[in-house]
């Protein structure tokens, strides 16, 4: 797809159609060839290596079948996979053109990257995890984001009304995807952009700090704040204390709107290899990089109540869990921290064993947890072998 010139009118990737399969194959780890993006550049002399470890992967049930790795890979519509433990690189697959230098979008595994960056800004002193979001950004005075704390937009507990519908073919989430630069705009409209479209998100859902309630705006905001909170860019922000930090072996970056508000929610790009990087980081306590206590909090402080009665736990099949700090966490499986991002992203840690799984995928459906749940039953599999 799109390797002849001019590629034919069936195999054109564009802004129309770059979510959709087969198209999404191509577009996902070609992102910035579609997209406006900002760089986030590594230490090319900071890199920190694998070694090579050997593992063969178990196989896991599915619906009656064995699924052995390449059965994993078909069903699940994995681009890349990559486990390690500590620093041993344990098994590593790629397909539909992939390869470990191929940067792939993260989708909201993006929000995971901004949760930690927003422990390493608090404890600098540069951000205030309870100051409400009008602090930062007087421009919401007035909108139903007002009131709303840094807190409660990491956790998803802001009251602004805002439904996170990827079926949508008109009304808020469309203006959403349009302000972003994700969709194209119809004749004669011109692009909001994402700080105008905060603006609009005049009508409230709920209280607070209520119940777990998925929307990605809210992130995205917090992207505004870290900049007005420090004066730096975001994609500068998290180069400089997290990226150049972990010894990333490639540059990651990010998709920004028309007028460079940085995609936070969803559009960081990065190596399989070096999402497993971030893993890492977290297995390890946050290697100095991240306070090992906003590791510890994510954790265990967050609220089970407030996942049960939200958006996610009849999609978990009411498993333990709770959401914290952008991240998922699997409470009676070690506990298990995860995150998890539409069409198939994943990055899945066990604190204990230090296991790490990193996944790419083209998806043909943005929301389906069948891949993801799978994804979970492996690495598990994985963990219990290596038990053995």
């Amino acid at each position: 797809m799109m390797n002849a010139f001019p590629p034919a009118p069936d195999q054109q990737v564009t802004l129309a159609n770059w979510r959709t399969g087969p198209f999404n194959r191509w577009a996902f780890h070609h992102v910035r060839e579609i997209l406006p993006t900002a760089d986030i550049p590594h230490d090319p002399n900071g890199v920190r290596p694998w070694s090579e470890g050997d593992l063969q992967p178990p196989t896991i049930q599915h619906g009656g079948e064995t699924l052995d790795i390449d059965a994993f890979h078909q069903v699940t519509e994995t681009d890349a996979l990559v486990i390690t433990q500590g620093d041993q690189l344990l098994h590593e697959s790629y397909r539909n053109g992939m390869g470990p230098t191929d940067p792939h979008i993260l989708f909201s595994v993006s929000k995971s990257m901004l949760g930690l960056l927003a422990g390493t800004l608090a404890d600098q002193g540069l951000l205030d995890i309870e100051a409400p979001c009008e602090h930062y950004i007087p421009e919401l005075t007035g909108t139903a984001l007002e009131g709303a704390t840094v807190r409660h937009l990491l956790d998803m507990r802001a009251g602004v009304a805002f439904i996170e519908d990827y079926q949508a073919t008109d009304g808020p989430m469309i203006e959403y995807r349009k302000a972003t630069g994700w969709n194209p705009l119809e004749p004669g409209e011109t692009s909001m952009g994402l700080r105008a479209f905060f603006q609009t998100l005049d009508k409230r859902s709920g209280p607070d700090g209520g119940v777990f309630d998925y929307k990605s705006p809210c992130t995205d905001l917090l992207g505004w704040i870290f900049e007005r909170a420090t004066g730096v860019r975001y994609a500068d922000l998290f180069a400089q204390h997290i990226w150049s930090r972990i010894g990333a072996e490639c540059p990651a970056y990010i998709n920004i709107d028309l007028f460079g508000a940085p995609r936070t929610a969803g559009g960081i790009c990065m190596t399989t290899r070096d999402l497993a990087r971030v893993g890492r980081l977290v297995a390890e306590g946050g290697s100095g990089i991240v306070p090992e206590s906003w590791i510890d909090d994510i954790a265990t402080a967050g609220d089970p109540a407030a996942w049960e009665d939200g958006f996610f736990a009849a999609d978990f099949r009411h498993e333990p869990m709770h959401y914290r700090s952008k991240w998922y966490v699997m409470r009676d499986r070690g506990p298990i921290l995860m995150c998890l991002g539409i069409h198939g992203q994943n990055l899945i840690v066990d604190r204990e064993t230090g296991l790490v799984l990193a996944r790419h995928s083209s998806g043909a459906t943005a929301l389906d947890l069948t891949g993801d749940l799978l994804t979970v039953d492996l690495f598990e599999a994985v963990r219990d072998s290596l038990k053995s």
